[in-house]
């Protein structure tokens, strides 16, 4: 597959994955239906728009209204939620435990181990540190946070399939993974087991397009779009041909920017808020439909 791929070529891909993985035929560009679940290697519907949690229980907002913010995104049907051993030293994760308590079987949770810690000794110390901060038994997906010096992949792939068999994770992925990385890991037994691959995905930021995104679509393995709404959001944000597209849909532009990072159907989003009022606006891009001519003028002011 070619290096670089046109906006056309990509929708194909993104096409072609659709039609294979959910309900329905993948709909004409010219108004894409909105993606509102992404389809797992195991045949798991997730949606495809979930929550971050980088800088929450950490002072930013009080936690009752980080809590808020986030039960008010389940209720609107972001059920993912995406943390790590890693924010706020684990302080992400405690928070969210007071969130999930009463509704464990409505939310799908993702942490992630820290490279450090990637011996079969430390994930296992790693992943019972996160389900006792999370208060479950169980994580729906674990992923190693990124590669780091890590030459060898077989034991964390060996021991993230002995924590599936304990039925302590459910199932298992990497993130900041490139092309290079993904195919060191297709050569790991088990390695094509992996369920995810979470990268930094937004307007601004589409050099995945180049590379692992079309990678990650061949081999039906979804990625999980981390800062969707382009580092802080508030340039992305106030973008003016973003404004404009948000202002022809009655949205406001974290809508508009969340539903073209979800446009292929392969793709999970998963942005931050400490907000109930900015989950509300994010929650628009789950029936946001981007037109051909939408993707156009985002295209010529976001070039790939």
């Amino acid at each position: 597959m070619a290096a670089t791929m046109t906006r056309r070529a990509f929708s194909a891909l993104g096409a072609g994955f659709a039609t294979a993985s959910m309900i329905g035929s993948f709909p004409s560009p010219a108004r894409a239906t909105p993606n509102r679940t992404v389809r797992l290697p195991d045949g798991t519907q997730v949606s495809a728009l979930g929550q971050g949690s980088w800088h929450l229980g950490q002072g930013r907002h009080s936690q009752t209204v980080e809590e808020d913010a986030m039960v008010t995104g389940i209720g609107l049907g972001l059920t993912l939620i995406d943390t790590a051993e890693l924010y706020g030293g684990g302080k992400a994760e405690e928070m969210i435990s007071h969130v999930i308590a009463g509704r464990r079987d409505q939310v799908f949770v993702t942490s992630k181990v820290l490279p450090y810690h990637a011996t079969p000794a430390g994930i296992r110390k790693a992943c019972a540190g996160s389900l006792a901060r999370l208060k479950t038994d169980h994580l729906d997906l674990y992923l190693l946070h990124w590669r780091g010096g890590i030459s060898d992949l077989r034991p964390v792939v060996e021991t993230f399939e002995e924590l599936r068999g304990q039925n302590k994770i459910r199932r298992w992925g990497v993130s900041n993974f490139g092309v290079a990385d993904m195919e060191d890991l297709m050569k790991v037994p088990r390695g094509d087991q992996c369920a995810a691959n979470q990268v930094e995905y937004n307007l601004q930021s589409r050099d995945i397009e180049r590379g692992v995104l079309p990678w990650c679509i061949a081999h039906k393995i979804p990625i999980m779009a981390y800062s969707p709404l382009g580092g802080s959001g508030a340039d992305l944000l106030r973008d003016a041909a973003v404004r404009r597209v948000a202002s022809g849909h009655n949205v406001k532009p974290s809508a508009v920017v969340l539903a073209w990072t979800m446009r292929s159907g392969h793709s999970i989003s998963i942005p931050e808020s400490g907000s109930a009022d900015h989950v509300r606006e994010n929650a628009a891009a789950l029936s946001l439909a981007l037109t051909e001519a939408d993707l156009q003028q985002l295209d010529r002011a976001f070039p790939a």
